[in-house]
Formats: structure tokens, sequence, C-alpha cells
């Protein structure tokens, strides 16, 4: 029988925070690297007309994170001074500024996250008028921002003319588990060795 969440004790609260924070540290971090692959060009690359680049990918997450984030528990996460429509336009035109939006973006989502503290988890927050607990608000981006980091992935494993794995690469999936189980049982998060 499951354990609802409000009857958890407190550092296993605690503990969903510290590891909501590294699985956005981890996807930031496949974004970070999968983006250094590329060259310029290669970021505002689209492979098709109804396709998005790199960039733009980047424009909207963080204007997605920007909106989330901001205020985070005391105005709506939709903020009237978002431009969704425009995050879908070619707005950013250089390396440094689709680096910086994407930098600044999650400086807004963790500087929120290192400031919550576990019983705000069943506050409720508001995105476009729908309410959601603080928890589901944050399982909510969870889910979206890495779909989003797995095309910037994709995009830029297509367009790199050679590949550095960002996971167990291909064959090697025995010799990681090896070294895995060779080690003791132990408590870790799985994003402390960025392999999934």
């Amino acid at each position: 029988m499951a354990i609802p969440f409000s009857d958890l004790t407190l550092p296993m609260k605690e503990n969903y925070l510290t590891s909501v924070q590294k699985q956005f540290m981890y996807y930031k971090s496949l974004g970070d690297r999968a983006m250094q692959q590329v060259n310029d060009e290669q970021l505002f690359a689209q492979p098709g007309a109804e396709s998005n680049s790199i960039a733009i990918i980047v424009q909207h997450m963080a204007g997605n994170m920007k909106s989330r984030f901001t205020d985070f528990l005391g105005s709506d996460g939709e903020k009237e001074w978002r431009n969704r429509d425009r995050e879908f336009e070619a707005v950013l035109h250089s390396r440094t500024e689709v680096l910086t939006a994407w930098e600044e973006g999650w400086q807004v989502l963790f500087g929120t996250l290192s400031a919550l503290h576990e019983e705000q988890l069943a506050e409720i927050v508001y995105i476009r008028n729908e309410g959601h607990t603080v928890l589901e608000a944050l399982n909510r981006q969870l889910s979206h921002y890495p779909y989003h980091v797995g095309q910037i992935v994709l995009l830029a494993k297509m367009f790199a003319g050679s590949w550095q794995s960002l996971s167990i690469p291909r064959s090697g999936s025995a010799e990681y588990n090896a070294g895995k189980f060779d080690r003791e049982k132990q408590r870790r998060h799985f994003t402390n060795d960025h392999e999934a």
C-alpha cells in the first residue's frame, strides 16, 4: 500500500527536494554537453520547415522557466509578460545569446528550488489559473524540460560530425554494469554518475 505524501517523514520530503534539484541539474548537463558538440551554425539548423532548432528550443525553455519560477509561490506561472509564441521565432542569433538565455532560465529555476522548504510542497500554485500543489508543479516541469532536452540531444547528435556519448556508450553496457556490481550496495542518487 502506498504511503500518502503527507504522511512521509521529514527526511523523505527533504530527499524529494534534493532529488528534484539533482534531476534538473542532470538534464541541464545533458543539454550543456550536447550543445558543446555542435558548431554555431548547427545551433540554428532546422531539419524541416515545421521543426525547431536547438536555439528555438532553448528560447522556449528559458521563457517557460522564467515564467514558471519567477515569484513561484505568489503569482500564476503563466506570467502576463511572457510571450510564448515569440519563443518559437528566431530571436536569438549567436551562440552567446543562446547560452545566455539557457543559463538565465536555469538560474531562475535553481534559485527558486534552493529557497523551497519541505513544508511548502503541499501549498497551491497556479499555472494558467489551474491549481497545482508545489510538488505537482515541480513534477510537471520535471517532465516538460527533459522532453525538450531530449530534442536538443537528438538534434545535436544528428548535426554533429562525431558524437561523444552522453550516457553509456554503445556496446559498453556490460563493462559499465560490471563496474557497478563490483561495488558494495549503497544509497546513491542515479544522477551522481551522469549515466542512465
